[in-house]
């Protein structure tokens, strides 16, 4: 990576080099703990946290108000009503200040300790890259949810042929301008990869070790986003082949 690059890359009018999107929905316990440790992993860079609350009914809110008093990087938003997962990182970086943006689950299973390796991943590949997407290692979901992941990523890579293992791990790193080029849909954030290369970017890859959560259960079941995962795939798979050719742009001034 070249030095301009980066600096064409960071942020400017003293916003943050990098925005962190966190998703949530009934995390009340999961969030002060996650925090603390995204604040830690990011020591020395300028940053920010935007947690997105999907609609909880548990107090997320009262607790993300409560941090965000007395933690100025925090960025709190809120649902009214809850729209989903990919609704809520939407959100989040629509609002990112950052020209960098980094995606994280707001459960505790995804471990903010690979943030900055995703971020550095992201600039050292420079400015065809648009995409650093985390692929988990070690899961620790149960033995039926683990066979359905790897079943549906066999099958999502086969058609989409994105060159990724694992699409729905919640750590990422982007290029905030490429994201807005992107289509949106529900469950698109499954996509991000396939969606990239559909715009001409580039994707790497870091295995990130896969941990437990430490309060609640997951929002999610296998057979609950099956059919509409099926759906998605053959959307998404429509999408890539509507495109033909990605223009390369000069000016002539």
């Amino acid at each position: 990576m070249s030095l301009s690059y980066r600096d064409a890359m960071a942020a400017s009018d003293g916003a943050p080099a990098v925005t962190v999107v966190v998703p949530a929905k009934d995390e009340k316990d999961n969030l002060p703990i996650l925090l603390d440790e995204i604040k830690d992993a990011l020591d020395g860079r300028t940053f920010e946290v935007i947690v997105v609350d999907d609609g909880s009914s548990d107090g997320t809110g009262d607790v993300l108000k409560a941090y965000a008093a007395e933690h100025a990087w925090l960025r709190p938003f809120r649902h009214e009503v809850a729209c989903g997962q990919s609704c809520a990182v939407r959100t989040g970086l629509q609002n990112a200040r950052g020209d960098v943006v980094a995606t994280i689950d707001g459960d505790g299973e995804n471990n903010p300790a690979y943030i900055p390796q995703l971020v550095d991943a992201l600039l050292s590949a420079g400015p065809e890259v648009a995409l650093a997407a985390g692929q988990r290692v070690g899961r620790k979901a149960s033995l039926a949810k683990r066979y359905a992941s790897k079943f549906a990523n066999k099958l999502r890579g086969a058609i989409l042929r994105d060159n990724t293992r694992d699409s729905g791990c919640g750590l990422k790193a982007l290029r905030r301008d490429v994201f807005l080029q992107l289509p949106y849909f529900d469950s698109w954030h499954r996509f991000l990869p396939a969606l990239v290369i559909r715009e001409g970017y580039g994707v790497v890859h870091i295995d990130v070790q896969d941990r437990q959560r430490r309060h609640g259960q997951s929002k999610y079941g296998i057979f609950d986003r099956a059919l509409v995962g099926i759906l998605d795939l053959f959307g998404v798979w429509w999408l890539r082949r509507r495109r033909k050719k990605i223009p390369a742009v000069r000016s002539l001034t």
